[in-house]
């Protein structure tokens, strides 16, 4: 039977009945209580395992309840229990990560990913380095958040962690500490576009600079002719001078990166990403050749690999190009990946690209990792709009004013002048499908979440997340509707 402890009971608990865990004569769950969500662990009152949870103690025969507080100590005993909540390699399975600038989005995640009958492996923790500045948390909070979510829902078949555009060693430790299973390295500060447009004097003076580990007779593709399925491409002085010198100390710095991953890492398992997407100009297929064939030759082993492809792709909105040159620019790729490893094409900036799913599907052949960010915050603001029009209001003003100063970083085409004025808009969650409000409520993400009114309190964040908590049942709801759209297109038919 199960137990509420008599303080609760008598304000009012309920428990989520989906969360129940029944393992080795103990029951775990979520209860809602009125200070909030709370972990229930029951059992024999002498069961030592209940003296790995810090919370109020309550008794009835000879058994005695737990109630906790959700934090990260508690989650950490939690993981100790059931294994399955701690994050695993996944592979090369077709793959989407989910990330979560709020750490209330994971319950919305893991019903659309249960309702692809296994097709799709889940990272259910993803977050940069960069969004946690922005958000104020750290990657302990994220991966916590994101395993809360899991365990409410009961998902059991595994998931991953991403530990999202990561810089520096310093960033590695801190993500390893956390838990993570999934590092991404991006090594943009290291791309040179001087190459892009470089002659052949220039471009040879350029790669003298270069490590000595990586000099035009140790790569072994001068004048050398690769093939990759339907693609011939040849490595003339030009054509891998361009790619030394464009992508050379990006790849030295990748290199450096997994070594310390791997030393640190020890005995786990981990999955290693490189991303080469946050750059001026498209991966050429040759480009993208030679990246891997070093990488190869210096010993890295990858799991998936993020180009710059053609096109546009802007955060939180559709594709912005011609679909027929993306399609040929992703079937090269693609044929690449399938060559140099296998390993997965990865979607970065991948939200809201519907036109492009069943293209890149197809054209990887499953090998495909998307990944979404900012759109499960959008649909935490459509949420609101729907429960509190005014407070939405608020938040679009605020943002339209935050535009052009929180812009800077991204590479968008929003205009202030094209976005509608509230006034204007008859159902103000219609903003949330207009492309230059979605793109100013996205890129001000950071602005909304940290902003204080003049007594120091948040001005935004503390409604925000109560109300999404008083309504967790219709956030949920949108995430999943949402993300249903994003992941069908992935499935293949058999």
């Amino acid at each position: 039977m199960y137990i509420t402890s008599k303080n609760e009971n008598d304000q009012g608990s309920q428990l989520l009945h989906q969360s129940v865990v029944t393992l080795d004569r103990i029951i775990y769950s979520l209860a809602k209580t009125p200070n909030g969500i709370r972990l229930m662990v029951q059992a024999d009152q002498d069961d030592f395992r209940l003296t790995l949870f810090d919370g109020e103690r309550t008794h009835h025969g000879n058994e005695t309840l737990v109630s906790a507080c959700l934090t990260s100590e508690n989650a950490a005993a939690l993981r100790t229990q059931l294994p399955w909540l701690k994050p695993v390699a996944l592979g090369l399975k077709t793959s989407a990560g989910m990330g979560d600038r709020l750490g209330l989005a994971t319950p919305g995640h893991v019903r659309a990913i249960r309702k692809m009958n296994g097709k799709i492996a889940p990272i259910f923790t993803q977050q940069s380095i960069r969004e946690n500045t922005r958000t104020g948390r750290t990657p302990q909070q994220v991966i916590d958040d994101a395993m809360w979510g899991i365990f409410q829902e009961n998902w059991r078949d595994g998931y991953g962690a991403d530990a999202d555009h990561l810089k520096t060693t310093d960033d590695i430790d801190v993500c390893l500490k956390a838990g993570y299973s999934f590092f991404t390295v991006d090594p943009g500060e290291f791309v040179d576009n001087r190459a892009e447009n470089a002659d052949l004097i220039n471009l040879r003076n350029y790669a003298k600079d270069l490590p000595s580990e990586l000099n035009m007779e140790h790569s072994g593709l001068l004048n050398q002719i690769i093939t990759a399925e339907h693609l011939s491409l040849t490595f003339d002085e030009k054509t891998l001078l361009k790619s030394m010198v464009k992508y050379g100390r990006a790849v030295w710095h990748v290199f450096k990166m997994y070594q310390y991953l791997l030393k640190n890492a020890g005995a786990r398992p981990v999955e290693f990403e490189v991303s080469v997407d946050e750059t001026d100009n498209p991966t050429s297929h040759a480009e993208h050749v030679y990246i891997a064939s070093e990488l190869r030759r210096l010993g890295v082993k990858w799991v998936s690999l993020a180009p710059r492809f053609v096109g546009r792709f802007e955060k939180g909105v559709d594709y912005i190009g011609d679909l027929k040159d993306f399609e040929h620019d992703i079937k090269g790729h693609a044929a690449i990946a399938r060559v140099f490893g296998p390993y997965k094409i990865s979607l970065h900036s991948g939200s809201d690209k519907f036109s492009i799913y069943k293209i890149a599907a197809q054209a990887t052949r499953g090998l495909v990792h998307l990944k979404t960010a900012g759109t499960s915050y959008l649909e935490a603001l459509r949420t609101i709009a729907a429960l509190d029009p005014d407070f939405f209001k608020e938040i679009y003003e605020f943002c339209r004013n935050r535009f052009e100063t929180d812009k800077v970083s991204y590479h968008i085409s929003a205009q202030l002048s094209h976005a509608p004025i509230p006034s204007a808009v008859d159902h103000l969650a219609e903003l949330l499908d207009n492309f230059d409000a979605r793109e100013i409520l996205h890129v001000t993400f950071g602005s909304v979440l940290k902003e204080k009114a003049p007594d120091g309190s948040f001005q935004f964040f503390d409604r925000l997340i109560r109300l999404l908590k008083e309504n967790s049942e219709l956030y949920a709801e949108n995430i999943e509707r949402h993300f249903l759209r994003h992941l069908t297109p992935f499935v293949m038919n058999e």
